[in-house]
C-alpha cells in the first residue's frame, strides 16, 4: 500500500477535510536521518500535517514549516507543495524518551512547549503569507490545531499519529486527518463531530488496523465526498545538477582555492540528509565548463 492523501468535504458541504496514509515517508525520512523514536514520532507528524496543508495550496504553491519549542529534538523543519511531494528533519535525530503515562511516545518532551509553529507559504505573490502561534501542548496535532484558529481564523481539528517498531526503529504505521468547519456550519454539525472525535481511536491505530484514508474519515463526517486523491512522496528538490551551479555560482577565483587547498568538496543537503561528494577530478572538470 503507498502513500497517498485525500481531500473532501462532508456535512452537506459544511465541513472540508484531509486525509493521509504517510507510512512509507515517514520511514523514509527515518531511515535517510537515522532518526530515534520519539523524533521520528515527532518530525512524522509534522511532516504528515505539512503534507496535508500542502492540499490546501494549488499550482506550484508551497509551504515551509517549523516547530520550535526548545526542546532536546531542536527544530523540526518540514516543506511540501500541492503535488503531494514533502520532506522534514530535525536539528537533533537522536533523541528518544521512555513512553509517558499515557503509554505513547514522549513527542511533548522532546519537542518543548516554550516556542512556536511557523508557517510559510510561498503563494506566488510578491511577498509570502507568513503566520505563527504559540506551541500549546508539544504533541503537534494540537498545536496545529491552535495554529489553524489562531493564525487562519479557521476552526479545525488535527489528528495525526505515528507508531514506531520498538525492536528495530521502523515505521509501522503514519498518518493524519484534518477537519475544518467552513463559515456558517450549524452548531448541530459542530456537536457531532466533537463527539465522533471523542469516540475516534488513535491515528496511528486506525492505520495500524489497515484503515484507509477514506475509512478514517468516514468515522468522523457525514456523507463524505472525495474530492481528489494525491499520491504522495518523500521528495527533496535537491539533484546533482543544482549542486554543480551551485559550485559553479562560486566563481572560478574560489573554485581554483578550493581544488588548492582542499582537493575535494562535499555538499550535504539537511532535509534529505544526502551527500554530495567531488574529488579533484569531479572538481577541474567543473572548472573547465566555468
Amino acid at each position: 500500500m503507498g502513500d497517498y492523501m485525500i481531500r473532501a468535504t462532508g456535512f452537506n458541504g459544511h465541513v472540508r477535510a484531509f486525509a493521509a496514509r504517510t507510512t512509507e515517508s515517514v520511514e523514509d525520512m527515518r531511515r535517510r536521518h537515522d532518526m530515534w523514536n520519539t523524533a521520528t514520532a515527532a518530525a512524522g507528524r509534522t511532516l504528515t500535517i505539512t503534507l496535508m496543508m500542502g492540499a490546501m495550496l494549488k499550482g506550484n504553491e508551497s509551504l515551509h514549516v517549523k516547530v520550535k519549542g526548545g526542546g532536546p529534538i531542536g527544530q523540526i523543519m518540514a516543506e511540501a507543495n500541492a503535488h503531494g511531494e514533502g520532506i522534514a528533519y530535525v536539528s537533533n535525530p537522536h533523541v528518544h524518551f521512555e513512553l509517558n503515562d499515557k503509554g505513547k511516545l514522549d513527542v511533548a518532551r522532546a519537542v518543548g512547549t516554550d516556542g512556536f509553529v511557523y508557517v510559510t507559504k510561498d503563494l506566488g505573490l510578491k511577498e509570502p503569507y507568513q503566520g505563527s502561534a504559540p506551541i500549546v501542548s508539544g504533541e503537534i496535532g494540537e498545536d496545529f490545531t491552535y495554529y489553524f484558529v489562531m493564525s487562519e481564523q479557521t476552526p479545525s481539528a488535527v489528528g495525526v499519529g505515528v507508531l514506531v517498531n520498538p525492536e528495530d526503529r521502523s515505521v509501522l504505521a503514519a498518518g493524519g486527518f484534518i477537519l475544518q468547519l467552513l463559515p456558517n456550519t450549524p452548531e448541530e454539525v459542530v456537536a457531532a463531530i466533537e463527539e465522533r472525535l471523542g469516540q475516534l481511536p488513535q491515528v496511528s491505530r486506525m492505520i495500524g488496523e489497515g484503515l484507509s484514508p477514506e475509512e478514517i474519515l468516514a468515522r468522523v463526517l457525514d456523507e463524505p465526498k472525495i474530492l481528489s486523491r494525491t499520491e504522495i512522496q518523500f521528495s527533496c528538490k535537491c539533484t546533482a545538477d543544482k549542486v554543480v551551479q551551485a559550485l559553479i555560482s562560486m566563481g572560478r577565483e574560489e573554485m581554483e582555492g578550493m581544488i588548492e587547498e582542499q582537493g575535494e568538496a562535499e555538499v550535504h543537503c539537511h532535509f534529505c540528509n544526502e551527500r554530495y561528494h567531488y574529488d579533484r577530478s569531479a572538481l577541474e572538470d567543473i572548472l573547465k565548463d566555468m
